[in-house]
């Protein structure tokens, strides 16, 4: 017998296989009441299962963006006008590279949290971080500045602002 024959008559069989099963499991899901009730009861428990993940996984990153922006607050800020700029820069450069390289947003966010602290109009800011910071950064950001209670922006603490900045913080 030629290989090329047993490798297709073993593709055929196997083809036939899966066809086979295809067939048997379309008809017993449209014809047995019980097996689409299984079905839907372990759909349904995926779904819920996934869902509790998401949750869990969104209760971690903010426990993480708390601690972070209260390391931040720990740390201080400097307080003269050179050091604040020099401070800012810093921040700035490295969330962008943060950015840039995609590896931790939590991270990204706190340098541009920093970089806000020290600016001098935060709101002036803000519109220029909507337009140029991923928007899963930006969302973090807008996070931790709503854990600072010492830090007063309308368009992330809900007290008003500016539309067109307020547009990229919608969840």
């Amino acid at each position: 017998m030629k290989t090329s024959t047993l490798v297709a008559a073993t593709a055929g069989t196997v083809l036939t296989g899966l066809l086979a099963y295809a067939v048997y499991f379309d008809h017993k899901r449209q014809t047995d009441p019980e097996f689409r009730k299984a079905l839907k009861k372990n759909n349904r428990r995926m779904a819920r299962a996934v869902k509790e993940e998401a949750e869990a996984v969104g209760a971690q990153q903010r426990e993480q963006i708390k601690k972070a922006v209260q390391q931040a607050k720990d740390e201080g800020f400097p307080t003269d006008l050179e050091e604040k700029e020099a401070y800012f820069m810093g921040q700035v450069a490295r969330g962008e590279s943060l950015c840039a390289e995609g590896s931790d947003n939590v991270e990204a966010a706190l340098c541009f949290y920093k970089a806000l602290k020290v600016y001098p109009q935060p709101k002036d800011l803000i519109s220029i971080y909507d337009k140029t910071v991923p928007k899963e950064v930006l969302e973090l950001l807008a996070e931790m500045v709503a854990m600072d209670a010492g830090l007063k922006l309308g368009t992330f603490t809900g007290e008003g602002g500016s539309a067109d900045s307020g547009a990229a913080v919608d969840e």
